[in-house]
């Protein structure tokens, strides 16, 4: 089989995010995600069809091939490593790395790939907290969910639009931090750390995945927040 070019990759990445976040794999879910117009999307799913990376079910939704579930499980990968690589080794702020290593990974040769891994030691995730091997997910819930006197655990960031990730570095939040849920209101949830309180909206706090003591159900992200505009969490 060719290599995918590099719109193919793209694709495979958001229908690889869709399926690890638990998300209906669809057509509809694909165009909310990369901000582009079903038409467009449509197109694009045909070819990867064609390609043999995808296949679609009986309801119209789609599922990988074993060949297009390790392709994108490797670009997957490679992104995860090149944004831990890129704030660990090149000190570059983790809520700029997401599309830079965008811009990198679909040029990566297998032996820069490689010193790249050796360059991040033992890092397990990327610096939003998604693990690099994508066998390692950890299962959490939203932030969104939890009661007040919660203790939680920031796990990852399910959306990695850069502004929205500015917004979280600006809240003072990242992966691994302590913290207990100190109010849940209709417009936001504070939460308290060491560092102070930090405050989202909640249309952000469905975008956090925690562990939390006592856990709500778990639960995923609402499809609608795939992708959040600026004026919906930005003050």
């Amino acid at each position: 089989m060719a290599k995918a070019t590099v719109a193919e990759e793209e694709y495979l990445q958001t229908i690889f995010w869709l399926q690890e976040a638990g998300l209906p794999m669809t057509g509809a879910n694909v165009a909310r995600a990369m901000q582009l117009s079903p038409p467009t999307v449509h197109e694009m799913v045909a070819r990867l069809e064609k390609d043999g990376y995808i296949s679609r079910r009986a309801d119209k939704s789609l599922q990988f091939t074993t060949d297009g579930a390790k392709r994108a499980e490797a670009i997957v990968r490679r992104h995860r490593m090149l944004e831990r690589f890129l704030t660990d080794v090149l000190d570059i702020p983790w809520d700029e790395v997401h599309e830079e290593a965008e811009r990198l990974e679909h040029a990566m040769s297998p032996v820069l790939e490689e010193r790249m891994l050796a360059a991040i030691g033992g890092a397990k995730t990327c610096p939003h907290g998604h693990p690099i091997d994508p066998a390692d997910r950890i299962q959490g819930v939203p932030l969104a969910d939890c009661e007040a006197g919660a203790k939680v655990m920031i796990l990852r960031f399910e959306n990695e639009a850069e502004d929205l990730l500015h917004y979280l570095m600006a809240a003072d939040l990242h992966p691994g931090l302590d913290a207990v849920v100190k109010t849940v209101g209709d417009e936001e949830i504070v939460v308290e750390s060491n560092h102070g309180e930090h405050g989202v909206t909640r249309s952000v706090a469905e975008t956090i995945s925690v562990i939390a003591d006592p856990s709500p159900p778990p639960r995923t992200a609402l499809p609608e927040h795939l992708v959040l505009a600026k004026e919906r969490y930005g003050r």
